[in-house]
């Protein structure tokens, strides 16, 4: 039989709980049961007046808008609203019922400029977060997974200019400089002369200032002129544009332990020291890291502070049938090397890089039969280039052929590479909405706390589902083991009783 007049029952009013609309099962009801959102208060008592002033929205509802965003992946601040709006659940999570007035989309862009800009609030949730996960012992520091991944920034890639691109600042260039000097005394040479250079911006970012002269034969780069903080990235058969590069670090279990923020044209061992500032503290013993960052500075930072690297085998990158590095074998003893023809290329000097420089003799290459497998030098002179610390990517060489660190390398797309796709996926991490580096660390920072708290809710549902299970297998065995004790102490008096009238 056809049902008609189905919508009859939109205007019967109802008298309904609010807590009785939202499924238990739900991930917002998990994640509220898993996490006491008072700490929020603490965070941000100082940027509230509490003497005056009109009565402020609740701070922990301001903080839950764009948590609920990061949380289901959506794209605006403006459609948040329009869900919240409609969503029962999305309401019971913010404290509203269903005639509470929704907070105006502008109104968490307002409190950030005023209250929460230039301060690491979302850092400091994030931190609480993952606290609280380290809490119930579900965090493993042991080994750390890096990596960085891209997110499109919101410019335009047409809208851009021409810059100046000065050059950047090492994080190792002091102890790398001092390094030198001692490399160049040990070998009789005298100090290299200090560097003309003027101060660099911080990475690729900077202020876009379309007045900025630029000399004829000056390397320049792009900047866009709608984020200038953003960086021009490219990648093989990618999309060009302007983009974020958001460095992250996890155990191997997925939870999350830290990011940094920087522009898409900065490399990633240029970009490691801030993130390994902060995963240093969790004292971990090995860093799991790709090919951008085999590089000899963080080999010497890892080793030096007890840490060791995993990096990946990379190929050389030296021409088709030419000799390859390593066929020059260094001979230690006398700091020289020595060619596959078993001749002799002397030290020559170190250079500010941080690379000695060994040359052979132009009178014996001239004669050598494999100097076309050698070198196209036209004065007969093959150079070979050894850093300072290659001593050190020798011992994370030797790392990486130890037993059983393959397999743990390949956990690396069981952990941060999964986290990447999670976040682009399911998170709205693929591009952003807000202009500027600050804003998009606030994004980083909600979005990986909500990644670790959807997963902690699920832990927690999943031990505290499991709890009345094991406690009714445990009474099972209980009254078993008390039965069959019962039941053998009736058999034995039984059995002396019939003992007992044979006897007699």
């Amino acid at each position: 039989m056809m049902t008609k007049n189905a919508d009859k029952k939109r205007e019967q009013m109802i008298m309904f709980c609010m807590d009785d609309m939202v499924p238990q099962n739900h991930m917002l009801r998990l994640i509220d049961k898993a996490i006491d959102w008072d700490f929020i208060y603490d965070l941000v008592e100082e940027k509230y007046c509490l003497a005056n002033g009109r009565p402020s929205m609740d701070p922990v509802m301001l903080i839950k808008i764009p948590f609920i965003q990061y949380l289901y992946g959506i794209k605006s601040m403006r459609q948040t609203i329009r869900e919240i709006e409609v969503n029962v659940a999305y309401r019971w999570f913010l404290g509203l019922d269903m005639m509470d007035p929704v907070p105006h989309f502008s109104t968490f862009g307002k409190n950030y400029t005023r209250r929460f800009k230039d301060t690491d609030l979302f850092e400091q949730i994030f931190a609480k977060i993952l606290e609280d996960c380290m809490k119930f012992n579900l965090v493993d520091t042991e080994q750390i997974f890096v990596d960085s991944t891209h997110v499109k920034a919101c410019a335009n890639s047409k809208k851009m200019r021409k810059r100046v691109a000065h050059e950047q600042a090492l994080w190792y260039e002091e102890e790398l400089q001092k390094e030198i000097t001692k490399d160049r005394e040990a070998h009789g040479k005298k100090p290299l002369k200090e560097k003309d250079r003027n101060d660099p911006p911080s990475g690729g970012g900077g202020r876009a200032d379309s007045q900025e002269e630029i000399a004829e034969g000056a390397k320049t780069q792009k900047c866009s002129t709608t984020d200038p903080e953003s960086g021009w990235f490219r990648k093989g058969e990618h999309k060009h544009v302007f983009a974020y590069a958001v460095e992250t670090a996890c155990d191997k279990h997925g939870w999350i332990l830290g990011y940094s923020v920087h522009p898409g044209n900065e490399h990633d061992s240029r970009t490691f020291k801030p993130l390994y500032d902060k995963i240093k503290n969790y004292r971990p013993a090995m860093i799991v890291a790709d090919a951008g960052y085999r590089t000899p500075a963080i080999a010497h930072e890892l080793l030096e502070d007890g840490i060791e690297p995993l990096f990946p085998y990379k190929s050389p990158m030296t021409k088709d049938g030419f000799f390859r590095k390593y066929e020059y074998v260094y001979d230690e003893g006398y700091d020289c090397c020595l060619c596959p023809e078993n001749q002799i290329l002397s030290y020559r000097t170190t250079n500010r890089d941080g690379y000695r420089e060994y040359q052979s003799c132009p009178e014996v290459c001239a004669k050598c039969p494999s100097i076309h497998k050698c070198t196209e030098s036209k004065n007969h002179v093959k150079v070979i280039m050894r850093h300072v610390w290659e001593e050190y990517m020798e011992m994370a060489e030797d790392i990486r052929h130890t037993l059983g660190n393959k397999e743990i390398y390949e956990l690396r797309k069981e952990t941060i590479e999964r986290i990447f796709g999670t976040a682009k996926e399911q998170h709205g991490f693929r591009y952003t909405q807000y202009i500027g580096k600050a804003r998009m660390e606030m994004k980083a920072g909600l979005t990986f706390a909500c990644m670790n708290l959807k997963k902690l809710a699920r832990i927690l549902e999943n031990r505290a589902s499991k709890t009345p299970e094991f406690f009714g297998f445990l009474r099972f065995l209980v009254e078993e083991s008390l039965y069959v004790e019962k039941w053998c102490w009736k058999q034995s008096q039984h059995q002396l009783c019939l003992q007992s009238g044979a006897a007699v």
